[in-house]
Formats: C-alpha cells, sequence, structure tokens
C-alpha cells in the first residue's frame, strides 16, 4: 500500500528541485521567510515575489554581503519601526490586512525574544499561532523554513495529491501527520547513511513539501507516482 516514504522515493526520483535552493524557498533561514509566509496568503507566489522585491527596493528588507543573520537582523528591526508597507505589498493583495499583522508580528518578535537568531531557536508553534493572521500553514512555513524545525508544511496541493491518489483526508493534522510518517531507516536507505546525516530532517520535510508544489505546478499525470513498484523499495 502506498506510504509516505514511497511517495517521496517517486518524487525525488523525477529530479523535481535540479534547480531548486537547498532548501527549496529562495533565501530560507532568513526572515524573508516570515514575511513571503503571510503574504503568500490567498494569492500567487508571483504576486509575493514581487512585493518582496518591492520591499528590498526600498531598504525594507536588507540583504547585504554580511551573512543572512545579519540581514535577517535588520530587516526585522526596519519593519519594527514602519508605520506602514501597504503601498509595497499591493501586488499580494489584501495588502492592508497584510501590512498591519507583518508589523504587528515583527513588533512582536522583538518585545518577546530581541532578535531573529533568539526567535528561531526558542519560538514554538504555539506562539505563533497566537498571532493574528497566522494559521497551521503559516506557522508552519515559518517553523521549517525560516526556522530549520523538524516539520512539514502541507497545504492544498498536499491535500489534492493525497486525493489523486486515493488517500482523502480533511484535517491538517491528519494530512500533516501522513507525510511525516517517515522513518530514519526509510530515510538512510533512500539518502545513504551519511548524506541523510548532513542533510538532516528538517531539510528533507523542506525538499519534499518542494517537490510537491512543483509536481502539482507542472500538472504532471498522477500516472507518473502510480507506474512503480512501490514494493520494490528495500525497507
Amino acid at each position: 500500500m502506498l506510504d509516505s516514504i514511497s511517495l517521496l522515493t517517486k518524487l525525488k526520483s523525477l529530479d523535481l528541485l535540479a534547480n531548486a535552493s537547498p532548501w527549496w524557498w529562495e533565501r530560507a533561514l532568513s526572515f524573508d521567510v516570515v514575511i513571503g509566509a503571510i503574504l503568500t496568503q490567498n494569492t500567487k507566489w508571483e504576486n509575493v515575489e514581487r512585493s518582496l522585491e518591492n520591499l528590498r527596493t526600498a531598504g525594507i528588507l536588507v540583504c547585504t554581503n554580511s551573512s543572512r543573520g545579519e540581514s535577517s537582523e535588520q530587516s526585522l528591526q526596519n519593519l519594527a519601526n514602519c508605520n506602514s508597507i501597504e503601498s509595497f505589498i499591493i501586488p499580494s493583495g489584501f495588502y492592508r490586512q497584510k501590512s498591519t499583522r507583518i508589523l504587528a508580528l515583527a513588533r512582536d518578535i522583538l518585545a518577546e525574544f530581541g532578535s531573529f537568531e533568539r526567535f528561531g531557536l526558542e519560538v514554538s508553534r504555539e506562539w505563533l499561532l497566537a498571532r493574528k493572521g497566522i494559521g497551521f500553514e503559516s506557522a508552519d512555513s515559518i517553523l521549517n523554513y525560516a526556522c530549520g524545525r523538524a516539520i512539514m508544511v502541507v497545504d492544498s496541493y498536499s491535500a489534492r495529491l493525497l486525493g489523486a491518489l486515493g488517500r482523502e483526508m480533511e484535517s491538517y493534522e491528519d494530512i500533516q501527520q501522513w507525510f511525516m510518517n517517515l522513518t530514519t531507516r526509510d530515510l538512510a536507505g533512500l539518502y545513504g547513511d551519511l548524506a541523510y546525516s548532513e542533510i538532516g530532517l528538517a531539510q528533507i520535510y523542506a525538499r519534499y513539501h518542494g517537490k510537491i508544489v512543483e509536481f502539482s505546478k507542472r500538472k504532471l499525470p498522477i500516472q507518473r507516482l502510480l507506474d512503480v513498484d512501490f514494493g520494490s523499495f528495500d525497507k
């Protein structure tokens, strides 16, 4: 029967992330992800990219030759001191609401943690979910792609893919649990012991989600995932 490691094995064989960043999300492990996770709600990623570029051009989001950590700290401070970013994020839609929520989140991060670095190390899922406008998908995107936590993001692509494979699930938690049902033995067998230890579970989850999104966006036939002897995988 189809399980998560079998699906990951087939998706990996399709080489969907050949030209992608190591974590799939561009500028992963930076404060940019926190902003992107909110901007991407109810819009296409292409619109988010335009908004992020507007913020960079305005000098609010900082991309310097220094470390990504320093850039993130500067970006966090800049946003916390802004009165509004509405005019910069119009492409993402709901710009008044998103501006308010992003600025409130930046201020909450500084008030609670003092820095983006400490936020990344200490923030909990519960703390994020308590913030206005952050649901399960946004919280898990921040935890995985910004903080490097071993949690997998699931979204509408994930749910539709499971449905097409005959696995109908309604709740976010059930879908997430199905995808995260991966054992250390299975993953070491798929990636090799050394590669698995170097990549780490958080990055595997990040790329697994990326593979699902890329498979879905390319509108590849579901048969590409069915025409495989899943039972042949040596567990």
